[in-house]
């Protein structure tokens, strides 16, 4: 069996997606694979109605394994880079509240990573960015498109194109991180965010998300018409049932759901 370092530990509803690869959790093949099977764990996963990435207090991780990519030709990354952006890709696709939890450094597939999930909680002292330029190369496992959809084309071409590094602060000011925290409250800032999600209407989340997610990608009309989709579809959940029938009743905020 190959060593494990990935490891998903569920608690109170909130699954932690914890990266464990030594001294700076590089990204490299088995750690890709593992945590799109960690993913993909926690996406189906009843049991879990929110996910951390966390990569410890030290560092989220610094970037892929540099000495394992030189050693790869034209035609192994031909093979390699879809399956590292499928397992990149079950990130973001987790039907579920996602956040980030950024120690140290999150730089290269390492800021990748954290651009998959829905929110990024920084440390005061954490460093983040696409260096892949100072290597030659390009950001490859999504870089170069969820970072421009998230803090617009030229914020993102200043940052691939010179590769530097920002500090949390800076992260902040442009939209890269949501929350910037002490050190040491990395973590539990991000169990107290998803806290609020785990007594949450499930199904409403997911379609909230999906929304959200889908219509960035299209055109207004069409984002329009996804989120027509899923509103009709709430309509036939539980927690649709039992959300109006409290306000009604109780008035707002005062639902007990079921997540069904």
């Amino acid at each position: 069996m190959s060593e494990q370092f990935v490891r998903v530990e569920v608690e109170g509803g909130i699954a932690t997606l914890r990266i464990d690869r030594g001294k700076m959790n590089p990204l490299d093949i088995a750690v890709q694979d593992q945590i799109g099977a960690a993913a993909r764990q926690v996406s189906a996963d009843d049991d879990v109605a929110a996910v951390i990435v966390y990569g410890g207090e030290k560092v989220f991780a610094a970037g892929a394994d540099i000495k394992e990519m030189q050693a790869m030709t034209y035609t192994d990354m031909v093979d390699r880079a879809p399956v590292i952006q499928e397992c990149f890709r079950a990130v973001a696709q987790i039907p579920k509240p996602t956040v980030a939890a950024i120690t140290g450094y999150a730089l290269g597939a390492g800021c990748e990573l954290a651009l998959c999930c829905d929110f990024r909680i920084a440390a005061v002292d954490a460093k983040l960015g696409q260096p892949e330029i100072l290597l030659g190369v390009i950001p490859g496992a999504g870089g170069s498109q969820r970072l421009p959809r998230l803090i617009g084309p030229s914020k993102a071409k200043d940052l691939i194109f010179t590769g530097r590094m920002v500090d949390a602060h800076e992260a902040l000011q442009i939209g890269l991180v949501d929350e910037v925290v002490e050190p040491g409250e990395v973590y539990a800032a991000a169990r107290a965010r998803m806290s609020r999600y785990v007594l949450g209407p499930a199904y409403a989340l997911r379609a909230a998300k999906e929304a959200v997610d889908r219509g960035m990608e299209t055109d207004l009309e069409t984002g329009l018409a996804i989120e027509a989709m899923q509103f009709a579809g709430v309509f036939a959940t539980k927690d649709r049932e039992i959300g109006m029938t409290s306000f009604v009743e109780h008035g707002p905020g005062k639902a007990d759901f079921e997540g069904r």
